[in-house]
């Protein structure tokens, strides 16, 4: 009588949904009457509803130990199962339900979830194999619904969201559990995969190495460390090559570097554009280009490989493309240094829109007074219409507009004020210029 009291008053303080009184009046139903088997199913249910599902299944187990034919308590071993992830169980729990009681609702319903999950699990197993992990992301939310408490399902969406690149969700996933689980070792692993992922490296390798402590042989945490530790190395070594000015050592580090590992997509745009300046100082501006292309194909925000490729442009005389890299750089920082840039690259672009009178007549942006008479000698000569008398119509053409050219040159380059124009890429039909 004095249990069933006890049970009474935490059915009353279940039904007002203060749980933690609820389970303490239950506790003393159980004290007082250990081998009823309610007494376990209402504490049971009160743990669930507390999100406390281990010990829950330990009471909805005990239940139905003591009384087989106990309906709601396989109902709750098997709600516990499926919340902690482990819907095989769950569905031999609900298929026990099922058949002490055919008709009930709640376990036919539970047991087509349970089966939900099973389904979700190996299409999410195939999906990461493809490393579609987008995929992986989607199926792992439809088994959480059903099993919220899975620690296992939750760690796998943490992960393939550190791969997707979504790092602060990743570490949110992960720093829950390990808020509930300071060694859990995968939420470790993928903490660590964060850091390693945002270029944090030496933090990464820190938790990679606790996660081996908990469980020294999690390989994807061993492989992991390994690739950091290396990865990390060998940066270094690049950079020491850099800074001693050995730039074909420090190309082949860096390249070393790059093959360590692909998905670390930060780490990996920093080593290209690492190697792009290497290349830049080797005066393989190609190269260097290609390098800096293949970091901001890896992170679209890295400003210093936008302006490492916009020199090299420059020094190739690419201005078009030079412009849209400084404009690209200016767009997202707004400083003078690149307003600068970019107005030095759109001037250039717009002088080497205009004849280029230095070409015409053979002769260095540099050339004194003297090599530009000469000069234009030289080619008025080699153009001048009287030269080419006897040739065709078309050839004789050619030479004329080529004389001209060499004219209109000299006449720039040869006038101190006008050349000045000229040099600064002002327009020199300005002041009554006009070259006509």
């Amino acid at each position: 009588r004095e249990a069933e009291s006890f049970k009474e008053q935490g059915n009353a303080y279940y039904a007002k949904k203060d749980y933690n009184e609820a389970y303490n009046y239950y506790t003393k139903a159980i004290d007082m009457c250990p081998k009823n088997a309610s007494y376990y199913g209402n504490r049971a249910a009160t743990l669930m509803m507390l999100g406390k599902f281990r010990e829950a299944l330990g009471d909805a187990q005990q239940s139905v130990r003591l009384d087989d034919s106990f309906v709601r308590g396989h109902l709750r071993e098997g709600k516990c199962h499926l919340s902690l992830g482990n819907a095989m169980a769950a569905c031999r729990s609900f298929q026990r339900a099922l058949e002490l009681d055919h008709k009930n609702a709640q376990a036919q319903q539970e047991f087509k979830n349970a089966n939900a999950v099973i389904e979700y699990e190996k299409i999410a197993e195939t999906d990461f194999e493809k490393r579609d992990f987008r995929k992986v992301v989607f199926c792992m939310d439809r088994a959480l619904e059903f099993a919220p408490a899975c620690h296992r399902f939750k760690i796998l969406k943490a992960e393939c969201l550190a791969m997707l690149g979504r790092y602060p969700e990743a570490q949110s996933v992960a720093s829950d559990i390990l808020r509930m689980d300071s060694t859990n070792a995968d939420a470790l692993y993928v903490r660590g995969l964060c850091l390693y992922y945002e270029d944090c490296i030496e933090k990464a390798v820190q938790f990679f190495v606790q996660a081996l402590r908990m469980a020294p042989d999690h390989e994807k945490a061993c492989v992991a460390c390994r690739n950091a530790k290396a990865l990390k190395a060998k940066k270094e070594d690049g950079n020491k090559a850099f800074k001693e000015g050995n730039y074909k050592l420090a190309y082949e580090l860096y390249t070393e570097a790059l093959g360590i590992d692909p998905n670390n997509i930060k780490t990996n745009a920093k080593l290209y554009c690492n190697r792009g300046t290497v290349n830049s100082k080797l005066r393989k501006l190609d190269g260097a280009i290609e390098d800096c292309t293949n970091a901001v194909k890896l992170d679209d925000t890295y400003i210093k490989a936008y302006l490492r490729r916009a020199q090299c442009y420059m020094d190739t005389e690419q201005y078009e493309e030079a412009v849209r890299d400084y404009e690209k750089v200016y767009q997202t920082e707004k400083t003078k240094e690149h307003k600068q840039l970019l107005k030095n690259a759109q001037l250039e672009l717009k002088k080497s829109k205009r004849k280029d009178y230095y070409k015409i007549l053979g002769v260095d942006k540099n050339a004194s007074e003297d090599e530009i008479k000469k000069a234009y000698r030289k080619r008025a000569l080699m153009h001048h219409p009287d030269r080419h008398s006897g040739a065709s119509a078309e050839v004789q053409k050619e030479e004329e507009k080529k004389f001209k050219e060499v004219g209109e040159a000299f006449t720039i380059l040869s006038d101190p004020k006008k050349k000045t124009r000229y040099d600064s890429g002002q327009d020199l039909d300005e002041e009554g210029m006009n070259m006509g």
